[in-house]
C-alpha cells in the first residue's frame, strides 16, 4: 500500500526522500565525506584507490585545562610526519574565515623538471614504485600544511596533476576548540585543488605553513565564485544605469 496516498497528487509527484543507507568508507571519501578520525584510524590500503598521492594528515593532540583554555602543538622540525616527509615550511601565516563562508578552489602550479613530461614526472614520484620523498621538489613548488584552531571545517581536495587519476577527497576537521579528539593538520601537494567551507557556527581560524614563500603568480583559482560576493542584481543595474 502506498503510504503517501493521503497527499495531494502534486505533492506526491514532488516528493523525495533522503537515502539513509550507509556507503562504504571509500565511497564516502569522494562523496558524503569522512571525519579526520576515520581517515586516521582506517588502514590506508582500504582507501588507497581513492587517496590522492602526496596528501597526508598530521595527527595532533590538544590538551585542555578545564575553565582556562587549551594547548596544542602543530609540529616539530625534523620530527613526526613532517620530519618523515622532509617537509618544513618556509613561511607561516594565519587566516580567519567568517562563519557561513567558503574559500577556494585554490591551486598551486607543480614544478616539472626540464626535459620531463608532467605525466612521466608524476609517475616517477607517485606511481607503482614511488620515488623517495627526498625527490619531491618542495622548494620549487608550493605545498601547504594547514592546521585549524577554531571551529570545524569541511575540506575538498581534487587532484588535477597531469597523468594521475582525478581523485576527490572530502573530509571534516575539528578545530582545537572542539571537545572531540579528531585533530590533525593536512598536507596538500602542488597541483591539488583545495576548497574550504566553515561547518561550525563560529569563525574558523587556521594557521598554515607553505614550502615556498608567497608568490601571487603561483596562486591559481578554479570555480572560486563563492569568494567574490557579487553585489545584488538591483544594485548592479542601478550602478550601470545611473538611475533608480
Amino acid at each position: 500500500m502506498d503510504p503517501w496516498i493521503g497527499l495531494k497528487q502534486n505533492a506526491r509527484a514532488a516528493l523525495s526522500q533522503r537515502d539513509y543507507s550507509a556507503a562504504n568508507l571509500l565511497e564516502r571519501l569522494s562523496g558524503a565525506g569522512l571525519t579526520v578520525g576515520e581517515l586516521l584510524s582506517t588502514d590506508r590500503s582500504v582507501l588507497a584507490p581513492g587517496w590522492i598521492p602526496g596528501v597526508d594528515f598530521v595527527p595532533r593532540r590538544v590538551f585542555r585545562q578545564r575553565h582556562r583554555g587549551f594547548f596544542g602543538e602543530f609540529a616539530r622540525e625534523g620530527q613526526g610526519l613532517l620530519g618523515q616527509l622532509g617537509l618544513w615550511p618556509r613561511q607561516w601565516a594565519t587566516a580567519r574565515m567568517f562563519a557561513g563562508t567558503a574559500k577556494g578552489f585554490h591551486i598551486h602550479p607543480p614544478h616539472i623538471p626540464a626535459g620531463q613530461t608532467p605525466e612521466a614526472w608524476f609517475q616517477k614520484l607517485y606511481g607503482l614504485a614511488p620515488a623517495p620523498v627526498s625527490e619531491r621538489p618542495y622548494a620549487l613548488e608550493q605545498w601547504d600544511v594547514m592546521f585549524f584552531i577554531q571551529s570545524n571545517v569541511e575540506m575538498i581536495l581534487i587532484d588535477e596533476r597531469a597523468g594521475l587519476d582525478r581523485r576527490v577527497m572530502r573530509f571534516f576537521l575539528d578545530g582545537d576548540d572542539s571537545g572531540g579528539a579528531q585533530h590533525a593538520g593536512v598536507v596538500i601537494p602542488a597541483g591539488v585543488a583545495h576548497a574550504l567551507r566553515v561547518e561550525g557556527s563560529a569563525d574558523a581560524i587556521m594557521v598554515y605553513g607553505t614550502s615556498t614563500t608567497f608568490a601571487p603568480e603561483a596562486e591559481g583559482r578554479i570555480a572560486d565564485e563563492v569568494e567574490k560576493a557579487p553585489l545584488p542584481e538591483q544594485w548592479q543595474h542601478y550602478i550601470r544605469s545611473g538611475t533608480c
